[in-house]
């Protein structure tokens, strides 16, 4: 198995802080295990972002151990062993041996040992930090080992207080990215943002939807890419009123427009996000220009919000607000401003939020909220920012709202781009991705 080599250095950073954010409580993080796609056949393995994210360590069913209360050997890697016979029928494995020198492990054993070894690895550490729901496999070896604990305590006069999750530290941790972080995201935004400017030159009236995914994912592999970070969405016409549409098997029809949302997985799973949305013959309807504008000036008024000391609740509140004023304008909502925010009465139109964090995950970890508190963005935090407007029979209308005329019917907008907070505001990684009226346009 081919495996991208992230700095070590930079690992073991990472795990001298997560250790030191444990105390005392010792951590089990699991990698993720070969799922079955069909018969014997298996999906194309991703790892586990959070073990990843510790360990740098692409292969299947291992096991990282993380023990502050052993100071000497804090990090032990359980791991599949060298195996010529496996290994001709699946690829190269770095075994016990490759785990310590390449991996940085303090210690190293095959997975088959982690039943008979993690009790003892466990014992002295004030908590246990588990993902409990997750790992099928692992997680009764780490219940036994607690009980263990308990059913000795009486004797020993120590057990592990209790069984926490370690995802609000981790995740935490990843929500912040750091400068080299920072790179890779500018890399996947990059080969992204090149690929939607392909597709928009080489879409016409006649193509297929699928034919305009082979061009963006066909790019993300010339460039070295994993390949589509999540199912990439190319939907013509009343196609993009259908948020996670992925059939993408239409004919692209004259006079519609045509929304793709697409973005690479980098080989260290950075992953890149990207959304646009243009007329399929080269030239906006009146309908179309008029909301396609009206989710432009949403989006940038959105990017300009994103700065330190600022919140995501605050981004989706600066989009909404412009998209409901434009709504009234074209009379496709009445009322009042406020009052239509407040009730959400504006929903059948835009019915999700501005935007998500981006990372290892398309959907990265990390907080919102905090209790009653939005979180406050901070440099290093990236984020998507992607109004939208979604004009179909799916929902009903609000009552009090006018009823939707059909010329309107059928036009789905959204667009999207990859924001950093930077130290004196933001930085849009994915600007390369043309977004203005004349650029749609031919």
């Amino acid at each position: 198995m081919s495996q991208t080599l992230i700095d070590p250095q930079l690992l073991a950073q990472r795990r001298a802080e997560f250790l030191r954010r444990l105390g005392g409580a010792a951590a089990v993080i699991p990698a993720a295990p070969l799922v079955t796609h069909h018969a014997d056949v298996e999906h194309a393995f991703r790892q586990n972002s959070d073990f990843w994210y510790l360990t740098g360590f692409d292969e299947p069913g291992a096991v990282a151990l993380f023990l502050p209360h052993q100071p000497d050997n804090p990090f032990v890697l359980f791991v599949e062993p060298r195996d010529p016979s496996a290994e001709v029928w699946n690829g190269f494995r770095w075994g016990v041996e490759g785990a310590v020198q390449r991996f940085g492990a303090d210690l190293a054993h095959p997975r088959s040992e982690l039943a008979e070894r993690l009790s003892g690895y466990l014992d002295g550490a004030e908590g246990i930090a588990f993902r409990v729901g997750r790992h099928p496999e692992v997680e009764p070896l780490v219940l036994q080992a607690w009980g263990r604990q308990l059913d000795r305590a009486p004797r020993s006069g120590h057990a592990a207080l209790g069984l926490v999750s370690p995802c609000p530290l981790l995740h935490d941790m990843r929500l912040r990215k750091a400068p080299e972080e920072l790179e890779r995201l500018r890399e996947a935004a990059r080969i992204s943002a090149e690929a939607h400017e392909l597709a928009r030159r080489v879409v016409r009236p006649g193509l297929s939807e699928r034919q305009v995914q082979a061009v963006i994912e066909q790019h993300f592999l010339e460039q070295g890419a994993r390949g589509p970070a999540y199912g990439s969405i190319v939907a013509g016409g009343d196609n993009a009123c259908v948020l996670h549409y992925t059939a993408n098997n239409a004919s692209l029809k004259d006079g519609d427009l045509l929304l793709i949302d697409a973005g690479c997985s980098l080989s260290d799973y950075y992953n890149g996000d990207i959304t646009r949305t243009f007329p399929i013959n080269g030239r906006f309807t009146g309908e179309q220009r008029a909301l396609y504008e009206l989710v432009l000036a949403a989006q940038e008024a959105a990017v300009a919000a994103v700065g330190p000391g600022q919140t995501a609740e605050g981004v989706h509140a600066t989009a909404v607000g412009v998209l409901v004023e434009g709504l009234l304008e074209l009379g496709l909502l009445c009322g009042e401003r406020d009052g239509i925010i407040e009730q959400g009465a504006y929903r059948h139109l835009y019915m999700h939020r501005t935007g998500h964090w981006l990372g290892l995950d398309v959907h990265d970890v990390g907080a919102y909220r905090l209790g009653e508190h939005p979180v406050v963005l901070e440099p290093g935090m990236v984020l998507t920012v992607e109004p939208g407007l979604y004009v179909s029979d799916r929902l009903a209308v609000p009552e009090g709202q006018p009823a939707i005329d059909e010329r309107w019917k059928g036009i789905g907008i959204r667009i999207e781009d990859d924001v950093a907070v930077s130290e004196h505001g933001h930085e849009n990684l994915t600007a390369a991705a043309l977004k203005s009226v004349a650029a749609m346009e031919r």
